[in-house]
Parts: C-alpha cells; sequence; structure tokens
C-alpha cells in the first residue's frame, strides 16, 4: 500500500522560495513562512497560494512578498491561520451547529452541504483529520474540542 503524508512546512517554504524565483518574484523567508503555514501541507495548493500572493503584492505594493502582505493577501482570500477555507470552515461549523458537534453520518453531512460524498472524503477530511480539527467514529463525523476553540466556541 501506497501512503502519501502531507508535507512539512520548512519542505513548503522552500517551495514557495524556488516557485518564487521561477516566478522572478521577491520574497522573504517570512513571506514564505506565511504562505506555507497555510498550504495545507500541500505544494500545489502552496504554488496556487503563492501565485495569488504575488498578484497582490504586485497591484496593491511594490510587488515584494513580506509577511504581512502575504498575510493580508491569504486573509482577503479568506484562507485562515491553519489554512482552512470557505468549504472547510462550512463541514466544521455544520457538524457544530447543525449536529451539535455530531456524531453525523455521511449521507446526511452530503446533504446539509449539497456537497458529493467523494468531495467531502477525498478533498476536505484529509486535511481536517490530519490537524486534529474532525474525527471518523462509526457513528459519524464529529468536530473535536480543537474545531471549537478555532471557532471561539
Amino acid at each position: 500500500i501506497f501512503h502519501l503524508d502531507f508535507y512539512g512546512i520548512e519542505e513548503l517554504k522552500q517551495i514557495a522560495l524556488r516557485s518564487a524565483g521561477i516566478l522572478n518574484v521577491e520574497i522573504d523567508d517570512a513571506g514564505s513562512n506565511e504562505i506555507a503555514r497555510r498550504s495545507r501541507g500541500t505544494p500545489r495548493i502552496c504554488n496556487r497560494l503563492l501565485r495569488r500572493v504575488r498578484d497582490y503584492a504586485e497591484v496593491d505594493h511594490d510587488g515584494k512578498i513580506t509577511q504581512s502582505i502575504a498575510n493580508d493577501a491569504l486573509n482577503r482570500m479568506e484562507v485562515d491561520v491553519f489554512g482552512l477555507d470557505d468549504m472547510d470552515r462550512k463541514l466544521l461549523l455544520t457538524i457544530i451547529d447543525k449536529f451539535d458537534g455530531g456524531p453525523v453520518g455521511l449521507g446526511t453531512l452530503c446533504a446539509a452541504l449539497h456537497e458529493e460524498k467523494d468531495s467531502i472524503e477525498e478533498i476536505i477530511e484529509p486535511y481536517l483529520l490530519q490537524i486534529g480539527f474532525l474525527n471518523r467514529t462509526p457513528r459519524g463525523r464529529m468536530a473535536t474540542r480543537r474545531a471549537f476553540e478555532h471557532f471561539g466556541l
């Protein structure tokens, strides 16, 4: 069985720095770190975020990516400090608000979110499980204490 792990922040930081060089973008160490932290452990996401932050830096600033500029751009894109996006927040808040934190079955969750089973299982859940915001139990999905704390609940 082949097992893929998420990348660490240092690895993603190096990917961001290398990609910035290829894109001819000036980026400092703290800027690459900010992008890496919010990349969900995935190089493809790191590169996508880098391109979006680059666009923001070029349009609204002098083109150089610093931590402050990366932070501002990512906040405007609604990518939080854990790398959660709108769909992640929607899934977690649905479990928390509509189902009292769970457990909730996958079929019920799909219906509540108007989302396909495969999208939830293959795209959204793996990262939420990895960072400890979601648990899969025999009775269904449950938001963890860490997820509640993240949302200030």
